[in-house]
């Protein structure tokens, strides 16, 4: 089965093989062609260029998309869309004066999504959650990293990972699930820190990699939660299971915890609310992707990433959802691009590349995902008529899109 876009106004995020992520002053170059075409074969990308260099395919499917913008579909990195009920109350009481910390120390936060997620079975769990699913993929998502943590429970953990695995099974994005054992401390463990972590790491832990559920391990490194011993504690363990690190940092606070996280080889940093000079500089020359979520600082009104310093120390840069019931209700990668050039001063060439080849990094999935690249997976954003892409993040409340491909297929 082949698929022909001819007449594309601009044909984005076109690379050669080889090139994983962009960092510094190449964020801001997102390489295009105008007047363009783009030949699916399957579910790869086969061919693409300017019109001029158009073939002939017989019995292909032809789509004109004269004025129309076509670019790789968004790669979310970090998201927690797995869960049950919602914490709407939390948001009114935020209003009314309420901070994230007030709220978890009442019992609210991911306690609250805790007590709710074990209440609940696990089809129940699956049917709230392929909604949410179905709904980023029409907004444009064609890769996303789902994390556990919810259940702080070995049998509530190991319920919502297998979730994630159905959810996998049953849709044609790409999904990678995260162990986020070391999402809170249980009240149980309130005072008992290290018998949770040996819970996490002797009970939890081999049975995930007995049913090979996870991908990556994580754990909210930050102040009133896991120190940075705990999470290193936590890192190696998930190493020897053969997971590698992607960690909550630096969202409330500063505590060396990146530096931690870069010493063991952590494939993406997330949150960077909060981010030091020292923080900088551990990150220069490393291996791992700082991860920005904007929306949800735009959400609980938190500082935003420093976008422009971090990229003007030549740091790479992804941009993620952080999909969750507390704090970023909401999946929507084209609302996150926007707020990264409006909040955070991003250029719209340096969201893009943002939200696709540098989440596609920080998934370990660039082989496949986050460009325009022949052979990678045929997953695309058609626009609907505009005057370029600039227009995307600038009509911030509006949806742009016309259609979503998702290995070869569009989403309906």
């Amino acid at each position: 089965m082949q698929t022909l876009f001819i007449n594309i106004k601009e044909l984005l995020q076109v690379r050669p093989k080889g090139i994983s992520k962009v960092s510094g002053s190449e964020m801001a170059i997102l390489p295009k062609i105008d007047n363009a075409f783009l030949l699916i074969k399957d579910n790869e990308i086969a061919a693409f260029g300017p019109m001029e260099n158009c073939p002939t395919i017989e019995n292909a499917t032809l789509i004109d998309a004269s004025g129309k913008v076509i670019l790789p579909t968004w790669v979310d990195s970090h998201t927690h869309i797995v869960y049950a009920g919602n914490r709407v109350q939390e948001f009114v009481d935020r209003i009314n004066g309420l901070s994230y910390e007030e709220i978890f120390n009442r019992g609210g936060g991911i306690l609250n999504s805790s007590k709710k997620l074990n209440a609940t079975s696990e089809d129940d769990i699956y049917e709230q959650s392929k909604i949410r699913l179905e709904n980023v993929m029409k907004l444009g998502t064609g890769a996303v990293e789902i994390k556990s943590g919810y259940g702080l429970t070995v049998e509530g953990e190991l319920k919502m990972l297998r979730v994630i695995k159905r959810l996998k099974e049953n849709y044609p994005i790409a999904i990678k699930a995260t162990f986020l054992g070391a999402h809170a401390f249980p009240l149980e463990y309130k005072d008992n820190h290290s018998g949770y972590i040996d819970l996490i790491i002797n009970e939890m832990l081999p049975k995930i990699a007995e049913e090979n559920l996870a991908d990556f391990i994580d754990a909210f490194l930050e102040t009133g939660y896991f120190s940075v011993a705990e999470t290193e504690r936590i890192m190696e363990a998930g190493k020897k299971h053969g997971l590698q690190a992607k960690i909550h940092v630096n969202q409330f606070t500063a505590i060396n915890g990146i530096a931690a996280c870069v010493k063991y080889q952590a494939l993406s940093v997330d949150h960077l609310e909060i981010v030091t000079d020292e923080d900088i500089e551990a990150l220069k020359n490393s291996e791992t992707m700082p991860v920005a979520l904007p929306s949800c600082s735009y959400f609980i009104s938190i500082p935003y990433t420093p976008a422009r310093k971090m990229m003007e120390a030549g740091l790479p840069l992804a941009l993620a959802t952080d999909y969750n019931p507390g704090t970023t209700p909401s999946g929507n990668m084209n609302f996150v691009v926007a707020t990264a050039c409006i909040k955070m001063k991003m250029t719209p060439e340096e969201a893009i590349n943002a939200a696709t080849i540098n989440g596609a990094y920080a998934m370990n999935l660039s082989e496949t995902h986050g460009s325009i690249t022949i052979g990678k997976k045929a997953n695309i954003i058609m626009t609907k008529p505009i005057t370029s892409f600039y227009q995307l993040p600038y009509e911030f409340g509006d949806n742009l899109i016309e259609k979503v491909m998702i290995e070869g297929k569009f989403v309906e």
